[in-house]
């Protein structure tokens, strides 16, 4: 319903941000890495929006990039984790950092967020991990693990980190190609990322 806000940031608090458009002021619940980018009180700001619709409420949330806001959703879909989970993860770490936990089986790094436990820890990273083979099946462009370590696992495991932020594998595989496989898997994804011309800051 809608997609995103850009009007003057009116206010601000943990965990909340106030966007003014058109005289109305949109209150969205945010995380602390999008509160950290803001600007100052009275300035422009724009921020991706997700409305999360209850029975009894209507939330807006509201993300600085348009990664951030892709893995709010991706994390909300997972049994156990709703938007106050999603967010709490979101505070304590990147999309970047996601992905790359995700595709390494570092459940341990989601635990890092209030409210996620170990068995919740794992449990992200095995249907994220799960999401990532689904996406994978249905593309037929998509390079599956051949058992290969080193510098072709690297670029598996950034191709794997990319799709769990959203981008099909034959997206991400073809951009990972493009960088030497015997770079670190983050400095991989990090080149990726800015060659797909991704918001992430």
């Amino acid at each position: 319903m809608f997609y995103s806000l850009n009007g003057t940031l009116i206010h601000i608090e943990p965990g909340m941000a106030v966007i003014e458009c058109g005289g109305v002021g949109f209150e969205c619940r945010t995380t602390r890495n999008t509160e950290s980018v803001l600007p100052k009180i009275g300035e422009k700001a724009t921020l991706y929006t997700h409305l999360n619709v209850r029975e009894d409420a209507l939330t807006l949330f509201g993300f600085a990039t348009q990664a951030e806001l892709s893995c709010f959703r991706m994390l909300t879909t997972i049994t156990g984790v709703g938007p106050k989970a999603g967010l709490a993860i979101l505070s304590v770490l990147t999309p970047q950092q996601v992905a790359m936990a995700a595709a390494t089986g570092d459940s341990k790094a989601f635990t890092r967020a209030s409210g996620v436990g170990p068995k919740l820890g794992q449990r992200i990273v095995l249907e994220l991990k799960d999401k990532v083979k689904d996406l994978a099946a249905k593309d037929e462009k998509f390079v599956p693990d051949m058992g290969i370590p080193s510098a072709a696992g690297n670029a598996e495991a950034a191709v794997n980190a990319l799709t769990v932020l959203g981008y099909t594998p034959s997206e991400a595989a073809s951009v990972v190609g493009k960088f030497d496989s015997q770079l670190p898997v983050e400095e991989l994804i990090r080149l990726s990322l800015k060659s797909m011309g991704s918001n992430l800051k």
